[in-house]
């Protein structure tokens, strides 16, 4: 089995200072095997904003899998958003927009969905997907393929449908294809767990698609500050959700949640959510 601890949305330059270091020990605590970052480090792509959020990382274990979101791309410098989008992010961050982490039992991989172009919106590109087959392609049946981008290839309910990353079906053809057991995203400020069978339908295939909320930021859009934690075996993977604890001022198990494979298809499994001090 695998930990892998998924936070997201960080906002650095609108921080809940207060919630760093309890995260930070929550983290430390549970160990991980992989910490991912699925975007947003930044509220506006500042060099401050992002020494801030480097700085904060380094007190984080390791490895680590990150990838940049749309708040990581300057809004109101026109020059420096369409030259160099996301020169800031390499220079402080890293500047590997693909990261990859392989072991004997998962591999993750992050894949930038930031665009110039749109102010919100994301978008994969068939290189990108080329990429990912190709890192995917030679890995043994019993490895779990992961794959992180800060826009999401699934949507609560409650979400809206612009917020889906751009050619999502295109995609989600490739990862049919190599098997690609779970997406993690960001973005929405939401925790969500679910599979993609009822969005894309398609035959024989359904990845599991899990959403963080933002783990840090002042902007929690009607929900606590919360982190995911997935304890992932090659046919079971659990989804811990993490909130902030007004009270205790500290990090608590709110929820977990249980899926199972069959074939390539992932689905909750019956024991369903369990309840954990809600």
């Amino acid at each position: 089995m695998r930990t892998v601890v998924h936070l997201s949305d960080l906002h650095f330059g609108r921080v809940d200072d207060v919630l760093l270091a309890p995260l930070r020990e929550t983290v430390e605590r549970i160990a991980p095997d992989v910490v991912v970052v699925s975007g947003d480090l930044t509220q506006r792509a500042k060099s401050e904003q992002f020494e801030q959020a480097r700085a904060w990382l380094d007190t984080l274990p390791g490895p680590q899998i990150i990838v940049p979101g749309n708040h990581d791309i300057s809004l109101y410098n026109v020059f420096r958003r369409f030259v160099k989008p996301l020169e800031r992010y390499q220079r402080y961050i890293t500047d590997d927009l693909d990261p990859i982490h392989v072991d004997e039992e998962i591999a993750v991989l992050g894949i930038n969905t930031a665009r110039s172009l749109t102010w919100k919106d994301g978008r994969i590109n068939e290189e990108q997907v080329a990429k990912m087959k190709e890192e995917f392609a030679g890995l043994a049946p019993h490895v779990t393929r992961i794959v992180v981008t800060h826009h999401p290839f699934d949507l609560p309910q409650s979400a809206d449908e612009d917020d889906l990353v751009d050619r999502a079906p295109m995609a989600m053809k490739a990862f049919a294809e190599v098997g690609v057991d779970l997406l993690l995203a960001g973005h929405l400020h939401t925790s969500h767990a679910d599979t993609t069978e009822e969005r894309y339908g398609m035959s024989e295939y359904a990845a599991l698609v899990v959403q963080a909320g933002t783990a840090t930021s002042t902007r929690g859009r009607g929900e606590v500050n919360s982190f995911n934690v997935l304890r992932v075996e090659h046919d079971r993977i659990e989804v811990d959700r993490y909130g902030w604890d007004v009270l205790s001022s500290a990090f608590s198990l709110m929820t977990t949640e249980a899926f199972m494979r069959s074939g390539d298809v992932w689905a909750a499994h019956n024991d369903g959510m369990l309840a954990a001090g809600i």
